[in-house]
């Protein structure tokens, strides 16, 4: 697939990493050469000095033949315009922008053939917002995914000492719950991939990814590991675009309250939010943490737009005492610096954002991408079709089905019903079908399984 990135910064970057180690034709461009130079150095792409909304520089980059276009720059204006002149002059196919702004997020009809020719919008705030979310209403889970909108969720856990089902095999989870369906889709020991099996032992402080429909998902981490008291109490540190969408998310069902260390930005946030409680203040000063009691806080998430600031704050508050903490990090060696250490779970906003991207680069129906592990594995949801002469999915059990090496099928949705997959399940066509890859380098296998063969009509 020829695609053409607008922008190199993080989130730009970050696409062109993922998608080049895939053996598509990528092009970024950027106006900044010392950042197109890096990229150059790291990456087999190609790149185009100068501004991505201009039709001169567009067409040297290769608009008149791309596939997508992908503007992710820093200006919402950029990314819009840039979906425009490609639509009107190149007829790109598929054009998905970066768009921040809630004054042009909360008109959608300003998106659509007729008006700004956007297919795709994406927005990484909101998308950190919605995974910090899911992370604080699941205590205890390290990442929680969601499929089949929302109905089927992939959880990652680590599994602790005391857990009923660590030190046992695996085939006892079903014995322990004969009510409840689930699936082990894969265990990380060490960083090492397991594929599970029934007679695999989990131990402790294995990562243990499960699949289960949303209701079950609290009875199945109980398994694994003592289970982790409600949240109540949440203190967010940093009231920039995340932080005000976070603390807007939450403040009907938690007591929050989010630390602002610009006095005119809390004082704005104070008149945008209803409950939460907004303090003037640097979240690292240990004075003002021991005042507002960051030792009874069960949740605490740093969010400012610096890194090293959250990464301080965040250690801060757990040597304090708070029960959990988050840290948002930028920069990916942060990231496995930090994870699982004094701070609990450091958040990427390109791992949020990159499986956004990647569900329409994916060959074959994928609706869901989601990227794990620092872009290692992946989870992909997939759509059936065909027929038993056309599909090598379909009409088969999933012990038939010819999967690459280190792929599993967790669950299939049909219809509204969701089926925990096991060795004996049929697929059928029209069926959600959600696997995990504990290699990415096997998904052109995957989406090779999913695609149709010619004589399907």
């Amino acid at each position: 697939m020829k695609i053409i990135i607008l922008g190199a910064g993080q989130v730009g970057s970050s696409v062109a990493e993922n998608l080049a180690s895939e053996a598509n034709d990528i092009t970024v461009v950027d106006s900044d050469p010392a950042g197109l130079e890096r990229l150059r150095d790291r990456l087999d792409i190609r790149t185009v000095l100068g501004r991505g909304s201009h039709p001169d520089v567009l067409e040297q980059a290769g608009a008149a033949d791309a596939d997508m276009i992908l503007a992710v720059t820093n200006s919402d204006e950029t990314n819009m315009i840039a979906c425009q002149v490609a639509y009107t002059l190149f007829h790109t196919p598929t054009k998905i922008a970066r768009v921040r702004a809630g004054e042009y997020l909360n008109h959608p009809e300003l998106f659509g053939q007729e008006a700004l020719p956007v297919d795709v919008m994406i927005s990484p705030e909101q998308l950190v917002t919605d995974y910090i979310q899911s992370l604080v209403e699941t205590p205890g889970a390290m990442q929680v995914l969601d499929f089949a909108g929302g109905r089927v969720r992939l959880v990652a856990v680590k599994a602790y000492h005391g857990g009923p089902l660590v030190g046992q095999e695996l085939r006892a989870l079903r014995e322990h719950m004969p009510r409840v369906d689930s699936r082990v889709a894969a265990i990380f020991r060490q960083g090492r991939p397991i594929i599970p099996e029934g007679t695999t032992v989990i131990e402790a402080d294995d990562e243990v990814f499960f699949v289960a429909a949303r209701e079950n998902i609290r009875k199945v981490m109980s398994e694994l590991r003592e289970t982790d008291k409600p949240v109540k109490r949440v203190l967010l540190a940093g009231g920039g675009n995340i932080g005000l969408r976070l603390a807007r998310a939450l403040e009907a069902h938690y007591q929050v309250k989010l630390i602002e260390r610009d006095p005119a930005r809390a004082q704005f946030l104070s008149e945008q939010l209803d409950r939460t409680i907004v303090l003037t203040g640097d979240a690292a000063d240990q004075d003002l943490m021991s005042e507002e009691h960051v030792d009874a806080a069960d949740v605490f998430c740093a969010v400012t737009n610096d890194d090293e600031v959250n990464i301080l704050a965040a250690m801060l508050a757990k040597g304090m005492g708070a029960r959990r903490v988050m840290a948002l990090i930028n920069r990916a060696a942060y990231v496995d610096l930090v994870q699982g250490g004094a701070i609990d779970i450091a958040i990427s906003p390109q791992q949020a954002t990159i499986g956004t991207l990647l569900a329409h680069v994916r060959r074959g129906d994928v609706v869901m991408v989601h990227s794990l592990r620092r872009g290692a594995a992946e989870a992909i949801e997939a759509i059936a079709h065909g027929d038993p002469k056309t599909s090598r999915v379909v009409g088969r059990r999933v012990d038939q089905v010819p999967l690459p090496p280190g792929t599993t099928i967790g669950a299939v949705v049909r219809g509204d019903a969701v089926l925990i997959a096991h060795h004996d399940t049929v697929i059928e066509s029209d069926d959600h079908v959600i696997l995990f890859l504990v290699d990415k380098r096997r998904v052109a296998d995957v989406e090779r399984l999913f695609q149709v063969g010619v004589t399907f009509i």
